[in-house]
């Protein structure tokens, strides 16, 4: 195995904190969507919009649980980038193999919520075919 050099988990930097301004913008247009259903919920409940409530509190969960992964891939970069430095390189490897792996389960779990996210917009739709 190559050697790993504190510009490898550097190229991550970016990378991760593009993914957490995604997550962060999904998350307030979650917001933002919450505040107007639950107007829409209380001048004119229906089982539209408690579906799309149960759905929206879904993908609440998965957000937070995205953004926790994304953190926590970022965060054990920076222990890695600390490993190097301080001359430990197979204890930093083992890190850095932890944030990829954190990386990985933080884009699956982004595409398990996109398919909710469509899901509940297939519930606008048929409505509005009714």
């Amino acid at each position: 195995m190559e050697e790993l050099t504190l510009t490898t988990p550097a190229l991550l930097f970016s990378a991760v904190s593009l993914i957490l301004l995604a997550y962060t913008n999904r998350f307030l247009s979650y917001a933002q969507l919450v505040r107007t259903l639950k107007e829409q919920h209380l001048e004119h409940p229906s089982k539209v919009t408690r579906a799309q409530i149960d759905n929206l509190r879904r993908r609440l969960q998965l957000t937070r649980m995205m953004q926790a992964l994304g953190v926590s891939s970022l965060f054990f970069c920076v222990v890695t980038m600390f490993l190097i430095y301080v001359g430990l390189f197979d204890v930093a490897a083992w890190i850095f193999g932890l944030a990829l792996l954190l990386l990985i389960a933080s884009l699956g779990v982004s595409l398990h919520e996109i398919q909710i996210s469509v899901r509940a917009l297939e519930i606008h739709l048929r409505d509005m075919e009714k």
